[in-house]
């Protein structure tokens, strides 16, 4: 299966393209001015514990104070708390944990205000960026991830992921993380570790170790609130979450940020070295990959799939709401129940790709076709569950209710791709519509369902704006003459004056309006 990552720089973002067999499958931006990045760590300020909702609002330097609930504390706040005190003033400058002391853990249904109080100094990792109204969720229970491995401070605990099904795979990681673990430290043994030799493990074990350091360096002194340690820019956090073996090319149009990927893929997969190219065409490069079409196709209230079937995407406050329409498909050689089920299984793997595409997170209720057969619904709610295994969001998806209705939980830590889909109408009125990218791909659609039917026989012609007119007819092979030779029908093209840039109409030779 071919996998490529397609990254776009530009003065102000760098967009970061996941493409599975050509197709669009995850789209991220990384821009300048993202400060509270999820994984950052921040010195921080406690503003005020409050008893109703047993958590804190602190100081991370957002405009709006961020929020602490007692369960994102850690077993461990009060070594924390202690070594962060001796550390700031500069009592101790061996940042190892390995003879430090620990103090006993806090009480897993204790009270906010017992452990942490106004104006005090803690550490917190950013685990929710801002989103809308709200500030940023934040945890003092720290991880340091890594290519393998994640790094937790302040915990003796190794634990393996769920991921990895091997018992035996699973035992041996754990022996071997357990013979090269510092004290003081628990280790998460991440899905991509599987396999590797136990000299990877410890280098990466080693480089964590050193961003500690680093990062307690920077404790003395340092003013509440400021950022300590930032997370992995956007390309380089995105390999190391999603890159493996199946990867086929890396393509990058800035010569500096070419240079930075190809010296993590070096590091971290040296025999995949060459798949990290520089783009240097005049075409710009989401342009040449057929990214930019998609993004204009694939985001926006309405999602299409092939064969006449859409989606329908709502957002509210609350939830995202998804309804699966077949269109105007027609099946006459299957049963209604055969084709909503074809339907729905064509819609779930959409449905798969937009989350991940959009980022959607919160609660997600899908309204697919009704089916009967409980067969049909088992096997619904299984496929959709499988073209989900490759989100890395955590995510629970339950089985159809009594209407149809499928829901899912989805997490989210940053706020929902959300791209402008309409463009402004050329005719000057000030309204917004449909991106005229998209229509080429409507009429495309159209004009297979005609040549499928009976009115195909008696002639088609297509009657647009003058504009489309030549784009359609123009240039060789023309589109005309690509449908001609997949159809082996000529279809005729009427310009109408009278049109909109974006209208158009099939009709038959005696000139009545078939579509």
């Amino acid at each position: 299966m071919n996998r490529e990552l397609i990254v776009r720089s530009s003065s102000d973002a760098v967009d970061f393209a996941l493409l599975k067999e050509g197709k669009l499958t995850e789209l991220h931006k990384e821009e300048d001015n993202n400060d509270f990045s999820v994984g950052d760590i921040f010195l921080a300020k406690v503003r005020k514990p409050v008893t109703g909702l047993n958590a804190a609002f602190v100081n991370v330097g957002y405009e709006k104070d961020a929020f602490l609930h007692y369960h994102d504390l850690g077993p461990q706040l009060s070594t924390m708390l202690k070594f962060i005190r001796q550390v700031s003033s500069g009592r101790l400058k061996e940042y190892s944990l390995k003879n430090f002391p620990t103090e006993k853990d806090i009480d897993k249904h204790g009270v906010i205000t017992d452990v942490i109080k106004a104006n005090q100094s803690l550490l917190v990792q950013i685990v929710k960026e801002p989103i809308s109204t709200k500030g940023p969720r934040i945890s003092s229970e720290l991880s340091l991830a890594g290519r393998y491995l994640v790094m937790v401070p302040f915990s003796d605990r190794v634990s393996v992921s769920q991921k990895i099904a091997s018992r035996e795979e699973k035992d041996r990681l754990k022996r071997l993380v357990k013979s090269i673990k510092p004290k003081g430290f628990g280790v998460i043994i991440r899905t991509v570790a599987e396999g590797k030799k136990v000299a990877e493990l410890d280098k990466d074990l080693e480089n964590l170790l050193a961003k500690w350091s680093a990062m307690c360096k920077k404790l003395y002194k340092a003013p509440t609130p400021s950022k300590v340690l930032t997370e992995l820019n956007r390309a380089s956090s995105i390999l190391r979450d999603v890159f493996n073996d199946s990867y086929t090319g890396i393509h990058v149009d800035n010569e500096t940020l070419y240079n930075q990927i190809k010296d993590y893929v070096l590091e971290i997969a040296p025999e995949k070295e060459s798949i990290v190219k520089l783009y240097q065409s005049q075409v710009p490069i989401f342009e040449k990959f057929g990214i930019e079409r998609q993004i204009k196709t694939s985001f926006g209230r309405t999602a299409s799939m092939s064969k006449g079937a859409y989606l329908i995407i709502e957002h509210t406050e609350a939830l995202h709401v998804i309804d699966v329409n077949s269109g105007n498909r027609s099946n006459k050689a299957k049963n209604q129940e055969d084709t909503a089920l074809e339907v729905n299984l064509l819609a779930a793997s959409e449905i798969a790709r937009q989350l991940r595409l959009r980022d959607m997170g919160g609660i997600i209720v899908v309204d697919f076709i009704d089916m009967v057969k409980a067969p049909h619904r088992r096997k619904l709610f299984d496929h959709l569950r499988d073209e989900m295994k490759d989100d890395r969001a955590k995510h629970k998806i339950l089985p159809p209710s009594k209407f149809g209705l499928i829901q899912i939980t989805r997490q989210r830590v940053r706020p929902e791709m959300n791209i402008k889909t309409t463009e402004e109408n050329p005719n000057g009125t000030g309204q917004e519509v449909e991106a005229p990218i998209v229509l080429i791909d409507k009429i495309n659609a159209d004009l297979q369902k005609l040549l499928k039917g009976p009115k195909a026989n008696n002639g088609i012609t297509l009657n647009i704006h003058p504009f489309i007119a030549a784009y359609i007819t123009k240039g060789f092979p023309s589109m005309r003459s690509k449908w001609f030779m997949e159809h082996k029908k000529w279809i005729k093209i009427q310009p109408r004056d009278a049109y909109t840039y974006l209208e158009y109409r099939f009709k038959d030779k005696d000139g009545k309006t078939i579509y």
